[in-house]
């Protein structure tokens, strides 16, 4: 399964961008991760593409939003109120095991990576 990412850029604070992970193949779950400069591999959110259901970290529920479009198997990730904090290299990740309320939250569980794309939010 081949991951790729784009959408990435410059944006300022409190502005908004989209990511897109264009898939090879459709598979169970989903997830996006980030790393900041110096920093671990972060949880995002992840969805269960058969339910539909998505799962949020803390530090961007009501900020950021995961979508699918079935028919491109591509995955996305809105990010609005942007943080100079939220810079980073995104990364979206697919498993092929569905995702539940308790998992999907490692990058252990993902199976296959994008090459990821970088996010700069400016003050």
């Amino acid at each position: 399964v081949q991951l790729v990412e784009s959408g990435g850029g410059l944006v300022q604070a409190g502005g908004s961008l989209q990511l897109s992970c264009a898939t090879s193949k459709r598979t169970a779950g989903m997830g996006w991760f980030r790393q900041g400069p110096g920093k671990d591999r972060l949880f995002i959110g992840c969805i269960d593409w058969g339910s539909g259901n998505a799962y949020y970290a803390d530090s961007v529920k009501g900020r950021f939003a995961i979508s699918r479009d079935d028919a491109k198997n591509t995955l996305y990730l809105r990010m609005n109120s942007l943080k100079p904090d939220d810079t980073a290299v995104y990364y979206c990740a697919a498993t092929d095991s569905a995702i539940k309320w308790f998992t999907g939250r490692r990058a252990d569980d993902y199976n296959y990576w994008g090459q990821g794309t970088q996010v700069t939010v400016s003050s």
